[in-house]
């Protein structure tokens, strides 16, 4: 059995303290399996990543972007990193959570269910999913 890093439980813990109010309403939706009982964690460890959100069991990253993340190359060799390690993506821009919520966490459990398993790539929304190995 393994046991936990330490560098990066601390790290989560960091993160953790610093969620912007989208984060912290987003997360008031997610937790406690609030969203039809799919079970969410914060700041989840990915390789050298951290998650905003995640669902282990549907293998979802849900991210929660500023206007810093437009275009952003760390963010797109993020991405690929989780895609080739079996997880999906979904990334909302944190103006969107605040102002549609309801249709944020629509688009969520759609992905959930399965009801969206196609790679999505709009101005409000990219969703990617995992990459078939």
């Amino acid at each position: 059995m393994r046991g936990a890093n330490g560098k990066k439980t601390e790290r989560a813990r960091q993160l953790r303290q610093v969620d912007n109010d989208a984060e912290t309403w987003l997360w008031s939706d997610l937790r406690g399996r609030r969203l039809n009982g799919f079970k969410f964690v914060r700041q989840l460890a990915i390789g050298p990543y951290f998650a905003d959100f995640a669902c282990r069991e549907e293998m979802l990253v849900v991210e929660v972007d500023g206007s810093q993340h437009a275009g952003s190359e760390y963010d797109r060799k993020r991405n690929e990193f989780m895609r080739m390690n079996g997880w999906s993506i979904a990334r909302f821009w944190s103006v969107d959570v605040v102002a549609k919520r309801e249709a944020v966490l629509e688009t969520i459990l759609a992905v959930c269910e399965g009801r969206l398993a196609e790679c999505v790539v709009e101005t409000d929304l990219i969703f990617l999913p995992a990459t078939e190995n």
